[in-house]
């Protein structure tokens, strides 16, 4: 009974550790309508992201939905991490959104415990 209190406890305290990122700049309404990237108003703001990528790290991914929107690809990765993958521009994901596609992408890395750790842009999807 007790560990089981404890682990929920602990539980509490990593989610209450966690922060919002400063968003001034980032027009995250924009950003949550272009869905896979195929209007080209997520490329528009590339820059934005990519020098306040750092903003990003220890958010959770709860937090990275609420304020970016649905991930357009959701994998998993070995020990519990997961990548959160947006894409910022046109490509053959707007026709489905399971086809190979190279174009530009952000994504987000996030620990087992569900924060980000790191975020990399690319073409394409993450290795």
């Amino acid at each position: 009974m007790k560990a089981a209190f404890l682990s929920l406890f602990i539980i509490f305290l990593l989610a209450s550790c966690t922060h919002k990122p400063d968003l001034n700049g980032l027009d995250v309404a924009l950003f949550k309508s272009d869905r896979g990237g195929c209007k080209g108003d997520r490329l528009q703001q590339m820059a934005w992201l990519k020098s306040n990528k750092m903003t990003w790290k220890a958010v959770s991914s709860n937090d990275v939905e609420d304020i970016l929107g649905k991930p357009d690809i959701q994998q998993l990765a070995d020990r519990n991490q997961e990548y959160y993958i947006y894409f910022l521009e046109k490509g053959e994901q707007c026709i489905k959104i399971t086809n190979p596609s190279q174009a530009k992408t952000m994504a987000f890395r996030f620990s087992a415990i569900g924060l980000a750790t790191e975020i990399t842009f690319q073409n394409g999807l993450p290795d």
